[in-house]
């Protein structure tokens, strides 16, 4: 299973169905999100997301808590499938070419 359908199945476990059909499209991931810190963005929604659901801040803040503890970061297979993409292999050739 992909890291962001594993996140997004922690979201819908925990009642956040917005941020879990976000978490799906790979909003939150490693080399899928438009985001330059996805998984910084996603602890700081999930602390706010607490605050707003307070009955189940509990189950949230143990979400945010596998965040930081890397529950959810891509896998070296991930890794490897987004060097072999195009936006991968652009990006590779930007660090060579300096820019």
């Amino acid at each position: 299973m992909h890291t962001k359908d594993m996140l997004a199945a922690a979201l819908r476990d925990a009642g956040l169905a917005d941020m879990a059909e976000r978490a799906a499209t790979g909003f939150y991931h490693d080399y899928l999100s438009p985001l330059d810190t996805p998984e910084m963005q996603l602890v700081e929604d999930l602390a706010h997301m607490a605050t707003i659901h307070q009955r189940k801040a509990g189950e949230i803040m143990a979400v945010r808590r596998r965040v930081i503890n890397g529950d959810f970061d891509a896998t070296k297979e991930e890794s490897d499938e987004w060097a072999a993409s195009p936006e991968g292999q652009a990006a590779f050739r930007r660090l060579m070419e300096g820019s």
